[in-house]
Order: structure tokens, then C-alpha cells, then sequence
């Protein structure tokens, strides 16, 4: 939004008004804040320690709070698919969008795991592989920036989408069949979640290469 704060400071008229013109801006950039993207992802955060609440509410176990737990979970994953699109197609992008996105992905993923695992009802190996792995997905991003971004693969959509379903499933109290469904579906999740973290661990490698070859280029092009 730096375009537009620059634009209305430009727009003061003939510069009598500088301050007014600073002030401006600075309402145009906190009003952009405020924008139907970011509002769902602040109500993604909301809705994480909502969902804690109510997935260990009378012992964690009671059908009835359960099923109003995954459709705060569901609303949460939901919001997550909008957010983004709508931010890219109306060009609502912010700074406060970018770091809360992601946390807020996360915060509700984590949460789900974690309360599941410290139920038993899901294999604290199983939180500890999804969890190591968005973590070290992020760090990894964060060392190779200076070289490029990673982009979001399709792999990596179909991962969160089969571990949205997986986890939504496990929350919910299922017996029989769909007890057994949710199994092979979270197993299809552990799978993809490897690899596609070893996926972006080449991506990283390749990239980080490729900026090293492409900075050393530039170096002796310059000397020359």
C-alpha cells in the first residue's frame, strides 16, 4: 500500500498541506488492514482457541462437543481456501496478511493435532512428523530467500487438503467403517507430507545453487 500512501501525499495539492496529506495516507493504510481477506484470517485465529475449547470440553470425548468442534475446525480450513484467493484477486494483499496467514494455517492444524495426540486418539509420532515438517518447511523458506521463493506446489495443496480431511475426520467421534476410512486417509497424509517436505528440500538445494552460480556470474562479469 506504499503506492497509495505516495499517491495521496502527492495528491496534497500544492504542498500547503503536508501533514494533512501524511495523515491521509496513513488512514488509507490502516483502513487497507481491515479488508474481507484479512478479516478471515483474524477470524481463523479466533476460532483456534474456540476449537480447543471445545474439543476438551466435558473430557474431550462427548460426541456433541466434538461435532462442534470440527465445524469450528471446517469453518477455519474453509476460510483458509478464501482468503488467499480473494487477497490475489482483488489485490488485498497486506504485510499483516502475509505473517498472519500462514500463522494462523498453522495455529489451527497444530491445535487439532495436538488435542487429538493429547487425547489419544492420534500417534504423537503422527502430530510430530506434520508439525516438523511445516516448521521446517517455513525455515527452509526463510534461509533460501535471498535466492527465490518457493513456490507452493501441487503437491503441497493436495497435502493440506488431504490433512484438513484427515484431521476434520479424526475430530469428529466416527465408529466402524468410517473409523477405518480415516486411517488409510490420515496414512495417505503422513505419506504426503513427507514427500512433499523432501520435495522442497530439493527445491531449496536447486535454488540455492542457482543463486550462488548466478551471484558468482555476476561477480566476475563485473571484474571483467
Amino acid at each position: 500500500m506504499l503506492g497509495e500512501a505516495d499517491g495521496l501525499e502527492g495528491r496534497g495539492g500544492d504542498g500547503r498541506h503536508p501533514r494533512g496529506a501524511k495523515l491521509a495516507a496513513a488512514a488509507v493504510n490502516q483502513a487497507s488492514v481491515w479488508n474481507i481477506a484479512n478479516l478471515l484470517t483474524m477470524l481463523r485465529l479466533v476460532l483456534v482457541p474456540a476449537f480447543v475449547a471445545l474439543m476438551l470440553a466435558d473430557g474431550g470425548y462427548d460426541p456433541a462437543w466434538r461435532s462442534l468442534a470440527w465445524a469450528a475446525f471446517a469453518v477455519a480450513m474453509i476460510t483458509d481456501l478464501f482468503d488467499g484467493h480473494l487477497a490475489r484477486t482483488y489485490n488485498l494483499v497486506t504485510d499483516f496478511g502475509k505473517i498472519a496467514d500462514p500463522i494462523a494455517d498453522k495455529a489451527i492444524m497444530g491445535a487439532a493435532l495436538v488435542c487429538l495426540s493429547a487425547l489419544g486418539d492420534l500417534p504423537w509420532w503422527v502430530t510430530g512428523v506434520i508439525l516438523g515438517r511445516e516448521l521446517g518447511v517455513t525455515l527452509l523458506r526463510f534461509l533460501v530467500i535471498r535466492y527465490g521463493v518457493i513456490p507452493a506446489s501441487r503437491g503441497g495443496k493436495l497435502k493440506t487438503l488431504t490433512q484438513g480431511v484427515a484431521v476434520g475426520m479424526y475430530v469428529l467421534a466416527l465408529t466402524g467403517w468410517l473409523a477405518t476410512l480415516r486411517w488409510w486417509v490420515m496414512a495417505a497424509a503422513v505419506v504426503l507430507t513427507v514427500v512433499t517436505g523432501l520435495d522442497y528440500v530439493k527445491q531449496a538445494i536447486v535454488l540455492r545453487r542457482r543463486g550462488i552460480a548466478e551471484r558468482k556470474a555476476a561477480l566476475e562479469e563485473k571484474e571483467a
